[in-house]
């Protein structure tokens, strides 16, 4: 990196990340993360087109597939991901990035193109390791860290 500090979320995001396709069992999914020591998984609609259509996460599989009684062989990505995703494209600023990952407390955040392609994915560790500025850096952690908050009619 050539620039002094980062400017777009192109400059910070982990290129090319593994994904699992919404037809993938749970099994699938829960290996994947097994292997590549992560805890979160893109999911697209095919590795063909990688059109990102969810998320799925170490805790989803404990919630949605163990704690019902679910097969993790049996129970496809497609009825247990999370679909209303918060992206960033790779042009963005990255300011805007941080202020995403803050408001709506992500540690990390896919980055796509504009056909909805997953082309990266930016994590609190991307931007404690190439952001430069230390003070930026404590406050998205701090803010994503916070403790969710119950108010009046919804959950976290």
């Amino acid at each position: 990196m050539t620039q002094s500090n980062p400017e777009q979320c192109r400059d910070v995001m982990t290129p090319d990340p593994v994904c699992c396709s919404v037809s993938d069992s749970a099994a699938d999914a829960a290996r994947v993360m097994a292997e590549h020591d992560v805890g979160p998984v893109p999911v697209v609609d095919s590795q063909a087109s990688k059109r990102l259509v969810g998320i799925v996460t170490d805790r989803d599989l404990a919630v949605r597939v163990i704690a019902e009684g679910r097969s993790a062989k049996t129970t496809r990505l497609s009825d247990i991901i999370s679909r209303n995703l918060v992206t960033c494209s790779p042009d963005d600023d990255l300011n805007v990035c941080l202020e995403r990952m803050q408001s709506h407390q992500l540690r990390r955040i896919p980055v796509v193109d504009q056909n909805r392609r997953i082309i990266g994915v930016i994590s609190q560790a991307d931007i404690a390791l190439r952001l430069r500025e230390r003070s930026k850096t404590a406050d998205v952690v701090e803010q994503v860290s916070r403790p969710k908050t119950m108010t009046g009619g919804g959950g976290a």
